[in-house]
This record gives structure tokens, sequence and C-alpha cells, in this order.
């Protein structure tokens, strides 16, 4: 997953799990206005324990993957 993708995904996983941004910034400890432009992608400047804070509410961890040949696919994709 890239980095500007990760907002839209925490929104998802928010409201599959039928919370607030209102709940889930009083966990995380940031404003609902901040977790609102991250979910959107017009804010790509969100402290790592902020969103710690945010995928532990979710039941989420960030996982790396292995980022190889520069976005092309591999001979197993095809």
């Amino acid at each position: 997953m890239k980095l500007h993708e990760l907002g839209n995904k925490i929104k998802t996983l928010r409201k599959d799990k039928n919370i607030t941004q209102e709940k889930l910034s009083q966990i995380a400890g940031i404003s609902r206005v901040t977790l609102g432009k991250f979910e959107r992608g017009e804010m790509a400047n969100i402290s790592v324990k902020s969103l710690d804070l945010i995928l532990n509410a979710l039941n989420q961890e960030i996982d790396f993957i292995n980022k190889s040949g520069f976005g092309l696919a591999t001979l197993d994709e095809y």
C-alpha cells in the first residue's frame, strides 16, 4: 500500500467498524479535523504515535513488504 492510500484505507476500516471520526480522533488524541484531512489524503503529516493509536483502535497493524522492480510487476505477478 502506498502512503497516500493509507488515509482512505483507515476511513474504510473505521466505517466497517461503525466508529465515528469523533470517536477515533479521541482515541488517537488528534482532532477530528486532522483525522478527516488524513482520511481524504489532504494531509500526509501525522505522527507515528497517532497512526499507531488509530491502527490499534481499528485492530490493525502495518506490514512491511519488499518493494522491488521500481513498481514493475514481477514474473510471479504475471
